[in-house]
């Protein structure tokens, strides 16, 4: 079975940051299936600045734990 996330594992800090925003469009798409709807919404968050900072927020979150997954990547 293929899968869109087979690891949280990546070769660098910034492939790493590239894989938590896509965990993050993926948890909207999941949570809105519609892209009607999700196309719809998106002007209204867009000006928002509290929507921002908001998804900015899980995009941080996502990006920890990528992080922790990828040993803060102490190797590279």
């Amino acid at each position: 079975m293929t899968t869109w996330l087979p690891t949280l594992k990546t070769k660098t800090p910034e492939e790493g940051y590239d894989l938590a925003v896509k965990m993050a469009r993926v948890a909207v798409k999941l949570t809105q299936p519609d892209a009607e709807v999700r196309d719809r919404l998106r002007p209204k968050y867009a000006e928002d600045s509290a929507a921002l900072i908001a998804s900015s927020q899980v995009v941080a979150t996502h990006f920890a734990t990528v992080a922790a997954a990828n040993g803060y990547w102490a190797d590279a």
